[in-house]
């Protein structure tokens, strides 16, 4: 093995009866978390809540009809919050996880096909970005003041701008697993007969890389992609515990066990609810990606 070679973590090995009940299991928590999640306004309707409405005069009420889970400190509904919060939590996984692949996908597929020192540079920007400190670095980044950037005021200033950061500060940190593994199955791939057939018939680099390359491609790009959802949501959970993710009154899994980090020993529920919010989407995403390596590799 080589120092360019891809470099995969070794997983924990599980039991095919495990692996193949796992799958199933993994997206139908998946698809139940998401239907809710995005299910919260009609909930909200039903209710008659607001997510973002401060009642001081119900702070910290218990569970009831009216409020499922209780309320927060400020008065506000828990269970609402939770939802509304999943919105966003699941956004950022998904579309930090995608677009971290398709940079990696972009990198990989240009430096296994084309090889040689293009290839050379492009590895080792990749082990350049893999020796990075990620964690003091995104926190670096998401400190920084858009606003002096150039960014207009208006956008900087944005509830929404919290979010778009931390999908871009993700997908651009992100990336590299995807890029070796790509490059390592693109290398495999380019020197087989129907991609010298379609050479010799005219494809260019880039039909050949897109259209002949790409889809024999895609099985450890799926595997990898799935698996990142739940690790981008966890990255987004620490920096949002840490004030530097999505920012209050907007509500994500990540902010709400920050305030309730204070009220953790009379309140213990403020915490235990985004944290097991967390814990079982990032498991349901493992067991989704386990399935389907085990699927694509049978």
């Amino acid at each position: 093995m080589t120092a360019l070679d891809p470099v995969l973590p070794r997983r924990r090995r599980v039991p095919r009866a495990v692996g193949r009940a796992g799958g199933p299991v993994g997206l139908a928590i998946l698809a139940a978390l998401a239907l809710a999640c995005f299910g919260a306004p009609w909930l909200a309707h039903l209710l008659g809540h607001d997510v973002l409405t401060v009642d001081l005069t119900d702070r910290l009420a218990a569970p009831s009809l009216a409020h499922p889970l209780g309320t927060d400190e400020l008065g506000r509904d828990i269970a609402l919050r939770l939802l509304y919060g999943g919105q966003v939590s699941l956004a950022v996984g998904i579309a930090a996880a995608l677009a971290a692949a398709v940079i990696g996908t972009a990198v990989g597929l240009v430096a296994g096909f084309y090889g040689g020192r293009i290839d050379s540079v492009l590895m080792r920007l990749t082990d350049w970005v893999i020796a990075l400190p990620v964690l003091p670095l995104l926190i670096v980044l998401a400190a920084l003041d858009l606003g002096k950037l150039g960014v207009p005021q208006s956008l900087a200033q944005s509830d929404a701008i919290s979010l778009y950061r931390i999908v871009v500060i993700i997908a651009l940190t992100g990336w590299t697993l995807v890029a070796r593994l790509v490059r390592g199955a693109t290398l495999s791939v380019r020197t087989r007969d129907f991609v010298a057939a379609a050479r010799i018939a005219g494809a260019g680099p880039l039909r050949l890389m897109v259209i002949h390359i790409l889809p024999n491609v895609a099985s450890p790009l799926l595997v990898a992609t799935t698996l990142s959802v739940g690790n981008v949501i966890l990255t987004e959970s620490v920096l949002s515990f840490l004030g530097l993710g999505i920012q209050p009154p907007t509500p994500s899994w990540g902010n709400m066990l920050s305030n309730a980090q204070e009220l953790v020993t009379t309140t213990p529920s403020l915490a235990v609810y985004p944290g097991a919010c967390i814990f079982v989407t990032v498991v349901a995403c493992n067991l989704l990606g386990d399935w389907l390596q085990q699927r694509l590799r049978d």
